[in-house]
């Protein structure tokens, strides 16, 4: 029951192609974390270097009090479910499940036990005799689960094991994943392109693009509190709308867009973000205002502040909500809206966005400016 630490670990290949850069990272012992980012950005990379599958270039990697940079991956109290599951056709289920017992040469009375429970737990016990090629896609991910279950090993790898399942099916999957966990009680790591999985699975999210890490937090912190615009943009479906613009005097201004801004916004935004115009007016040049779609209404509300117009250039309707999505200015906006309106591609549309969720961004850095009123 020791946490995982990871301190400033770097991945570089072979031509000096490197794939990860100072990732640093500690997970508490029985924690559910998921790792998360488009492909390409590194998550199965750390991955691969935290189950000893690949070497560390740099930095170091802890299991409790001991590094762990050169021991083995059996050595690592590690198992691992792989993308493909990688299971033995030839192997019946219950063999498949009990492997690594075989291989460690375990008693015969052991191994049955040890599998027989897995199975119990991944509810796999009536399909034991059969062969990998003769089960749903699902028991073969679950099968996967087992046999890393059977390993009593205090920390299980994931690299995206739902990828290969139907949607109705990945659903299941994650709830039972979930159970899993809660009845395991120990360390899950967990990779994914997909953020609906990370949004529902994690106890702490952990996002990456290109090979760096952008935010460590909980769910609500990455969906509520973006480090910066690509978190902002990656979590959240559909992705949160930016609008580059200025704010003069109390304004936020752009192209079809005119918004007025509480004088706590004003006070965290100007006085550590300001210029001086020349009309003597507090000016604040290139500055990104985000709105998530979810957050905006067909009517004014004590929190809209203005309005933002535009023409709807595309419809879907969803059953309990319809995104519009507007051409505004030069920018794109998308609204999702649970009222039902006539309104149809090349109509104009008026759409009020809640400001007190209102997020601002330095144009320059993609950072958050982040509003003390909101930050306690």
């Amino acid at each position: 029951m020791q946490e995982l630490k990871l301190v400033n670990i770097n991945k570089i290949y072979p031509g000096g192609i490197q794939a990860v850069y100072d990732f640093n990272l500690e997970v508490p012992y029985g924690e559910f974390v998921v790792f998360v980012g488009p492909s390409g950005c590194g998550k199965s990379t750390v991955l691969r270097m935290i189950a000893g599958l690949e070497e560390i270039s740099g930095g170091d990697m802890y299991i409790g009090e001991e590094r762990v940079n050169n021991v083995a991956p059996a050595d690592r109290d590690i198992s691992m479910v792989f993308q493909n599951y990688a299971l033995y056709g030839h192997m019946s289920v219950y063999e498949n499940i009990g492997f690594s017992l075989t291989v460690r040469h375990e008693q015969e009375d052991v191994q049955h036990e040890k599998v027989m429970e897995a199975a119990d737990v991944v509810d796999l016990k009536k399909e034991l005799n059969r062969f990998p090629g003769n089960i749903s896609g699902g028991q073969r991910q679950r099968v996967a689960m087992g046999r890393a279950i059977v390993s009593d090993a205090s920390i299980i790898l994931m690299d995206e094991p739902l990828s290969n399942l139907d949607a109705k099916l990945r659903v299941q999957s994650r709830r039972r994943l979930l159970q899993l966990h809660q009845q395991l009680q120990n360390t899950f790591i967990y990779v994914t392109h997909d953020q609906t999985e990370a949004m529902t699975l994690a106890d702490r999210i952990v996002v990456m693009n290109a090979g760096r890490l952008q935010q460590v937090g909980t769910p609500l912190e990455v969906y509520s509190k973006p480090a910066n615009i690509f978190v902002a943009g990656f979590i959240g479906m559909p992705p949160m709308n930016f609008i580059d613009g200025q704010i003069e005097g109390k304004r936020f201004v752009a192209p079809g867009v005119d918004l007025t801004l509480t004088p706590e916004m004003l006070a965290g935004l100007v006085k550590p973000y300001h210029v001086l115009s020349k009309q003597n007016k507090e000016y604040i040049k290139d500055i990104i205002l985000g709105v998530r779609p979810e957050h905006c209404t067909l009517s004014p509300t004590e929190t809209s502040g203005g309005k933002i117009s535009g023409e709807i250039y595309l419809k879907e309707y969803l059953g309990n909500y319809t995104l519009y999505y507007l051409n505004v200015g030069n920018s794109t906006y998308a609204a999702r809206l649970t009222e039902n309106i006539s309104k149809m591609p090349g109509d104009s549309l008026d759409i009020y966005p809640d400001m007190s969720r209102a997020h601002f961004f330095d144009a320059s850095t993609g950072e958050r400016l982040k509003l003390e009123e909101r930050e306690s």
